[in-house]
């Protein structure tokens, strides 16, 4: 059975290194295997849309674009829905491959007795 890891970012430039971490633990996890879910909530929202992210700028860390660009091919990438409306972001905003979905949606994956859920 694959692992399932289920990682939930929470900032951007206000905590960079929190937000790169969260990107790193998840593409590590497409890297090993892991079937990895990524959840983009407040500002995080951003990186949904192609060149809206910001750019953390961090020494001895590899680019956010670079690490979701791996999640992207490698897992499933969800923004909150809450977070994307408060933001005017749509479905026709996203990056292919980007879903929109709610907090019964995260709940239940969080829930699954087989994945580890991660917040940053």
């Amino acid at each position: 059975m694959t692992s399932r890891l289920l990682v939930k970012v929470t900032c951007a430039a206000d905590a960079p290194e929190r937000a790169n971490q969260a990107f790193t633990v998840a593409a590590a996890g497409c890297a090993v295997g892991a079937q990895v879910s990524l959840w983009l909530t407040g500002d995080a929202a951003w990186w949904a849309v192609p060149g809206k992210g910001p750019d953390l700028a961090l020494e001895h860390a590899r680019p956010v674009e670079d690490l979701l660009a791996v999640v992207l091919d490698h897992g499933t990438v969800t923004v909150c829905s809450q977070c994307a409306e408060r933001r005017r972001i749509t479905a026709e905003d996203l990056r292919p491959g980007v879903r929109i979905a709610g907090a019964a949606s995260f709940v239940e994956e969080a829930l699954d007795d087989r994945v580890q859920a991660l917040v940053y």
